[in-house]
Order: C-alpha cells, then structure tokens, then sequence
C-alpha cells in the first residue's frame, strides 16, 4: 500500500530507525526557518514542506522537481531515474532532503511526502503533463518544420510556466486550415488542448525544446560570484569614515529632535514633512533620514513619548550615548540594525491598501529582517578577509540560488537594501566586511570594539583658524576640544573636514554658558595650527565687553546693574513694559516672568544680558533638549527543544500502529463478532466487561471533545467510573464511544 501520511512513513520505520532520526532533527544546525519546520514535515503538511525547503538551494531544489516528475510522491522510485531526469549526481541533495525528512528510502526506492507536489506547484521543473501519444515520435523531426513564430512560442512555454490562455485553444482545424501558431502547433500534436482556453505545452515537447535535459547545466550550478581584493586595513579605515559620519548625522538628529520632537502620526510613524525637514537639516537624502531615524528608535535612544499629543522623543540613554567614546557608540548602532526586525528600505513603498509605508510605522515591522540582513552579511564574510565583491547584482543572483524560496517577492530587494545600509553604517566598505563585523557575527563585542578603536581616525588636537572667522576641523577633533569648538562656533559644513563659523551670536552663548573671553582666547591661541587672525579677537572682546552688564535673578526675575544710567534705558524702552519690568533699587528690576524670556526679549531689543547664579557667576539658561525614559529593548529567547526519549518513541509508534489495525479492520482485514455495541449502550458495556476479563482486543468508534471522529483498536483493563482505560495507558470517556467490537486478527 502506499506510505501517503506520517502514520504510514512511522510504520515503515522501525523504533532504532525512529531514534536515529529524531536524534538528527535535534543535531541539525539548520537556519531558524527551516529548523522550526523540519519536525512538523514528518506530517507531510504543505505548510511545514515549504518551510523545510525554504533554504535548499536551486540544485537541492531541481532533485526534488525531479523525484515528483518520477512520481516518488504516489511510489518508490529509483536513486537512477531521478539522476537520469537531473543529469548529474543528486546523492548529496537527496541526503540533504532525506535529513530534512521531505525524502526517505534507500537508493532503490526513494520517497517523497505528498504535499511536496503541492509545494513545488502544479508544474514541477515548470514543465507539464506527460503525453504517452507522443512516445516513440521524432520529436526533433517535428519541432524542424515549425515556423520562427511557432518556436517563439515553444522557447516561452518551455522556459515555464507551460501553459497559456488563447482564444485559439476552441479552434479545431487542420494544419492546411491552420492560420495562427497556436492552431499551428494544436494540429502538429506538440500542443494540448486544456479547454476552450487553455493550451499546455507536453513535457516531452517541453524536454526536447529545452534540449533534451529537464535542467540547464547552469541552473544547477551555483554562479560565480566575482571579487575585487583590497587590503583589510584599506576596506577598515573606508568604513571608519562612513561610520564616523553616520554618527555624526546620528548625533545631529538626537540634537535637532531633543530641541523640537516631531509629532508622531495618528497611524503611528514619522510624516512626510517631518523626513523632509530632517533630509534637509542633515543634508542627507530620503532614504539615509529613514535609516537614521530608525535607527535612533531602534537603539532606543528616541521613543515614542506616549502622551497626550506624542511626539518622537530623545530617551535618557541618549546622554551616555553622546558621552561615550566613537567606537563604543558605532558597536551600539551596529548591533541594533542586526537585531532589528523591520525593514527601513520599505519606507515609502505602497502597502496592501495602496498607501504609503511611512518611516517608524509598525507596516515595516518584519520579523525575520535580522535573519535576511546576515545572511548577506555571513556570505561576504565567506570570502577571503579584505575581498569584497564586485557588484550588488552579482550577490543577488548567488544569494537567490543558494535559498530561491527564502525571503518571498522581497528576496532581492532586500539584500540590495542590507548591502546600501550597511555601507552607510561602516559595516561593510568596499563590498567587504570589515574586521570588527565579522568580530560582531561571531558575537565577539570585545574584539569588535578593538577592531574599530584601531580603524577609526585618531582624534587630532587642533583646529585651522581662518581669517573670515571659520575654524576648520581637518579630522576628528578630540571630545573635551569638539565641545569647546562647538561651544564658541557653530557647523556650517560636515564630513570628514568640519568647518564651523564664529559669530557674535555663537561668543555670546559660550558666554552665557559661563566661559570667559580670557578662556576663549586661550582656547584659539593653544589649540589653532594658524595664528589667530585680530578678527576673532576683536568680536570676541566686543561682545565680552557688553555682555554680562546686566544680571538677572528669579523673582520670577530679577535685573541688576552698577550703571543706573543702563537700567533707566531699559526703563524706557518698550521692552520693560512687554515684560513688566520695575525698578525695586537704583541697581535692579524686577519682573513676573521667567528670566529666560526676559533675556530673551532684552537680547532682541539690543541689550546683551547674562544670567547668573546664587554665587554672582553666569550660568547658561539654554535647554539642553527634552527626554523620555528609557525602554527596555525587548530580547527573543528561543526555547531549547524538549528532549525526546525512547518511551515517547514507542508511544508514537504504538498509537499509529494502532490506527492502523482499526484502519485493518475497518476495511475486512480483521473480524467483528457479533455483539456490538452500535447504539444500544447496555450491550456495548457489556462487550467491554467482557473484553477486560478475557483480555481481548476491542474496536471503537471514538468520537473527541472537537467532535472529530476516529477510530481505535484498545485492550482494556478497566472498565467503569464512566471511563475505559486501555494498556496504552489512554483513557476514553464512555459517553464519547459511538460503537464498539471485538476483534480477532484475520
């Protein structure tokens, strides 16, 4: 009889056999998509067959088109005939599907489980159905008088799928009345005719127009991928420069959205203005600020605030971050964007309803993101160290041959969105991991961390003071001399050579932050390579001499002044009225606002205030940004599979066996003595008394708390409490018991 389910393959199987095999399942060390489908294959379910297969490559693959062409799905085929259809050696592929338990039997009689044809399609190897008329005819005699249009249209059927829809397929004339290709070939025999519809290209037309072999010779062996060698130090110290300037676009987006969150969308995600003013900002493209921001979500250093109007807003691990040194803040971004599971390429794609995907939206969630991002990452890391490949496209086609059903209609789109995303963090440079990412694959944090300590640029020490005030930054400036700069100049151009520009405006908030001129003319005359130009002196004297005149306090503020003739200007202009000020002393005003807004308003109408302290000293007003608490980043834990042992073996066994003599006795192959149960319950209780005393064996009919039925072949051992107990040690509740009989083997 043919194996046509899990009972059948079980009984064929003998207990050592079994162990073996579930011993492989726990050893296999298969990718996390397959592995969690390779048990629920033995079911022979089309679903778990598809996630068995998800990772064969096209060779693997083609072994298997090739058993269901032989029909190994309905019998036992021959390792020969299938090698025959292949054209090559298919043992490693036959293994392989073996260990996933899609194949089984020795070399003589090979298996395949039924859903495989499902799985594979209606076409396997896209050809169609045999035709036997066509066995022993000339095929190539007849292809030969086919016209350039009529072989058109083979090559197209024949590369697959092999069927197609015409009008011609109702039109039964001739070849001498034939006026189309398709009525053509319809009256030469090497088309069949579906339905009025329908037209199907046989497999043996198919075979001999593809050349007589079911498979390209190319198909079936994996392209090569072409390389360019590089030195490992060249392809690290390339990818510390884009590192280093993706966190400082980081740092930048931490800064901008700290001073002003912008709000997150009703549908939850980041709106279409809100990406382009932060593109424009960074002087980045769309798809760069997309990956940015989230990634700055994904490192949990931006949240969702979750009040009342939410907005996209900096956490509290932003402030370690920034006060952590380049390298530990690279490894941070780069382990995040391997564990995260979305995919920022498919921002501003359309959805199933036809709507735009924004950035940050839960639409780009997608689980097994991290998996599809180290695959690509694992195949670079492949080659040689240093050798990167030469082109995306050449690693898209390997990738697609190695796993074609693995990744769905995205497979390529989304290794062609991994290799742009990892260019742009550092992780990759010039088609090549680096040597701290292949250190982060293998989960080695410490050595991925030294490694890219070592690439990264080495902070320099001085900046180029130029005489239109611009400080030029030749490189990565040191982090105690990068928050000096930045606190007296601001950006006006970023990359790898930072220009800031000194502005009154800029002296006067290093100012307000309690430096004084003496620091800020020791900091350009100790740290610039260039004499420092009587420009930046002079601005920085000017505004020194002016700011601070004024003082303010909270009152809710307080000015004050040793010059009574200042404080009467600033009586008499608008602004005092504007903010209520009022004189409590020769030498201080008084206002009911707070003091930022009055310095603010003071500064607007020409003055240049300072706020000070307690202790008399300036202090900066300015805020340094809003922050949200920090989430916790949710981890998944794979649970280790349960150990199978040799008594749960058994019961398997037991159990499908046992479905098998009810099967057998249902079909004859066993003899029901009179007696039964049917639907008189006295009499079926009765025959089960009287099994348990004579140790018999009893068919029932059993029907489930789900209402499935079933059948079963019990020996009791007790009967009674409303219960039957069997030696398998199951239980049956006898108001489930639709029939019963005793059995004796035939």
């Amino acid at each position: 009889m043919p194996a046509t389910s899990l009972a059948d393959w079980l009984r064929a199987a003998s207990d050592d056999a079994l162990a073996a095999l579930l011993q492989t399942r726990r050893d296999l060390a298969t990718p996390p998509p397959a592995d969690t489908g390779v048990l629920a294959t033995r079911a022979g379910t089309p679903g778990s067959v598809a996630r068995a297969c998800e990772d064969l490559d096209t060779r693997t693959l083609a072994v298997l088109d090739a058993l269901l062409l032989a029909g190994a799905d309905t019998e036992a085929v021959p390792v020969t005939a299938v090698a025959e259809l292949v054209g090559a050696d298919v043992r490693a592929p036959l293994d392989l599907l073996r260990d996933r338990a899609v194949a089984w039997g020795d070399d003589d009689a090979v298996r395949v489980v039924p859903a495989a044809r499902e799985v594979s399609g209606p076409f396997p190897a896209g050809l169609g159905a045999s035709a036997p008329v066509l066995a022993g005819t000339d095929l190539e005699a007849r292809l030969g008088e086919t016209g350039e249009a009529e072989r058109a249209l083979l090559n197209t059927l024949a590369a697959g799928p092999p069927i197609g829809r015409t009008r011609d397929a109702a039109v039964d004339v001739p070849l001498a009345r034939a006026t189309t290709p398709v009525q053509r070939l319809l009256a030469r025999g090497l088309l069949l005719r579906r339905d009025d519809e329908t037209v199907e290209l046989p497999r043996e037309v198919g075979v001999a127009v593809r050349g007589g072999r079911i498979f390209a010779e190319s198909a079936l062996t994996e392209p090569e991928l072409p390389t360019n060698p590089h030195q490992t130090s060249t392809v690290d110290e390339a990818a510390a420069g884009e590192a280093m300037e993706f966190l400082r676009q980081l740092e930048s987006l931490l800064t901008a959205w700290s001073a002003q969150p912008p709000p997150v969308l009703k549908s939850g995600g980041l709106g279409v203005r809100e990406l382009r003013k932060l593109a424009k900002d960074l002087e980045v493209d769309d798809a760069r600020a997309i990956l940015l921001a989230e990634l700055a979500v994904g490192a949990g250093l931006v949240a969702d605030s979750q009040a009342t109007t939410p907005e996209w807003v900096p956490t509290t691990l932003t402030d370690s971050w920034l006060a952590s040194a380049p390298g530990q803040r690279w490894i941070t971004v780069a382990q995040a964007w391997l564990e995260l599971p979305r995919l920022p390429g498919l921002a501003g794609h359309r959805d199933a309803k036809d709507r735009p995907m924004a950035p940050l939206a839960e639409e780009l969630r997608r689980p097994l993101a991290p998996i599809a991002r180290r695959r690509v990452l694992d195949a670079l890391a492949e080659l040689p160290d240093g050798t990167g490949v030469a082109g995306v496209d050449e690693l898209v086609t390997v990738l697609a041959w190695r796993a074609p059903r693995r990744g769905g209609r995205l497979r390529d789109e989304t290794v062609r969105w991994t290799m742009a995303e990892a260019a742009a963090l550092g992780v990759i440079a010039l088609g090549a991991v680096t040597t701290a990412t292949r250190a982060l694959l293998a989960d080695d944090r410490p050595g991925a961390l030294t490694a890219v300590v070592e690439a990264l640029p080495k902070p320099i020490g001085h900046v180029l003071v130029q005489a239109d005030l611009t400080v030029v930054a030749p490189g990565p400036l040191e982090p105690e001399l990068a928050a000096e700069v930045t606190a007296v100049a601001d950006v006006e151009s970023a990359g790898h050579a930072t220009v800031y520009r000194v502005t009154e405006t800029s002296v006067r908030r290093a100012l307000d932050s309690g430096r004084t001129a003496d620091e800020l003319h020791e900091l350009f005359r100790t740290r610039s390579a260039t004499p420092v130009p009587q420009s930046l002196t002079y601005l920085i004297d000017d505004v020194a001499r002016r700011h601070g005149r004024l003082r303010g306090g909270a009152a809710g503020s307080f000015l004050r002044c040793d010059d009574e003739v200042l404080l009467a200007e600033v009586l008499g202009n608008p602004v005092s009225g504007e903010y209520e000020l009022r004189k409590i002393a020769p030498t201080v005003l008084v206002s009911p606002l707070p003091l930022a807004e009055v310095l603010d308003g003071l500064r607007a109408a020409g003055f240049a205030p300072a706020a000070e302290g307690p202790d008399g000293r300036v202090v900066d007003l300015r805020p340094s940004g809003r922050r949200v608490p920090a989430r916790p980043k949710a981890t998944r834990r794979v649970a280790p599979e349960p150990a199978v042992n040799g008594e749960q073996i058994a019961a398997v066994v037991a159990h499908v066996r046992a479905g098998d003599r009810a099967s057998a006795t249902r079909r004859g192959e066993a003899v029901r003595l009179p007696g039964g149960g049917g639907a008189d319950t006295s009499a079926t209780l009765a025959l089960l008394a009287r099994a348990t005393r004579e140790r018999r064996e009893v068919w029932i009919g059993f029907v489930d708390s789900r209402g499935t039925a079933s059948q079963r072949i019990v020996t009791p051992v007790r009967v009674g409490g409303g219960m039957l107990e069997g030696t398998d040690n199951e239980r049956y509740p006898l108001h489930r018991i639709t029939s019963a009989a005793l059995v004796e083997e035939g």
